[in-house]
């Protein structure tokens, strides 16, 4: 069994046949499935993601702000993002960080919303999932600012780094998820941060409909694909496809604190 610990299921592109989107997923062994809600004020991102894993025993949410709609968020929709958080199918905090390569909200803004996000999910005892693009030395300056130790920790969601960086993640208690881009034939460097890392510290996602791995890449992605990037996973370690999915679960499954 497997756990895709990040899709955006509320996305318009399952809006024709989510329904045969999940059972896709069930049919292929995945048995818990992340939707992240994105906090946009403008849309329903976040609605839509809880009356999804509300439909469905085995879809739990994420709810975040994200670097790109950094700019977007007033005290009202802080008062909104605090309440839903407290819905029961809402496990993680995310997706939030920082993104410097679209920098579609000004920097200090996103520093800012990523840091009031730690905050919030500290106090509310939930882990968190970040995105990060261009931006490791600010994000981790932050990490170890606002990271209190004993926290819930969280996850470095479709890792792009360096085994460094993965490391000094790990080293603050995060967990190293791999998207459809370690199939990818040109991501070399990707799969040797994977061989490098203990299975322990590891996740898979696709973040669908995003990313969609190898024999399907330029095409929409879905839940079920994450079985492609378990696969890849356990080819560059050396384990089973059951080793893997095992240890990928059971990571996921302490992080948010699910039996």
């Amino acid at each position: 069994m497997l756990v895709d610990a990040h899709a955006h299921l509320d996305m318009p592109q399952f809006d024709p046949d989510r329904e045969d989107v999940l059972l896709r997923a069930r049919d292929a062994g995945v048995e818990l499935v992340i939707t992240i809600g994105m906090g946009n004020p403008r849309e329903d991102s976040i609605e839509k993601s809880l009356l999804i894993a509300e439909k469905h025993d085995f879809v739990y949410a994420g709810i975040g702000v994200h670097p790109h709609d950094a700019s977007l968020a007033d005290e009202s929709y802080w008062k909104k993002m605090e309440s839903w958080s407290k819905h029961p199918k809402v496990v993680l905090w995310g997706e939030i960080g920082l993104d410097y390569y679209y920098k579609r909200s000004p920097l200090d803004v996103q520093q800012e919303v990523f840091s009031r996000q730690l905050r919030m999910a500290q106090s509310l005892n939930l882990p968190v999932t970040i995105h990060c693009r261009d931006a490791w030395k600010d994000l981790m300056e932050i990490l170890k600012l606002e990271w209190k130790s004993g926290n819930r920790g969280g996850i470095l969601h479709s890792f792009t780094g360096t085994e460094t960086q993965a490391q000094e993640a790990i080293a603050m208690g995060f967990l190293i998820s791999f998207s459809g881009m370690v199939t990818f034939k040109n991501a070399e460097n990707l799969r040797r941060v994977v061989h490098s890392l203990d299975q322990g510290d590891i996740l898979v996602e696709t973040d669908s409909p995003f990313l969609a791995p190898e024999p399907w890449r330029g095409r929409r992605n879905e839940p079920a694909f994450v079985v492609n990037v378990a696969r890849s996973v356990a080819q560059v370690k050396n384990e089973s496809f059951e080793e893997l999915g095992s240890s990928t679960t059971r990571n996921f499954r302490r992080l948010i604190r699910l039996q």
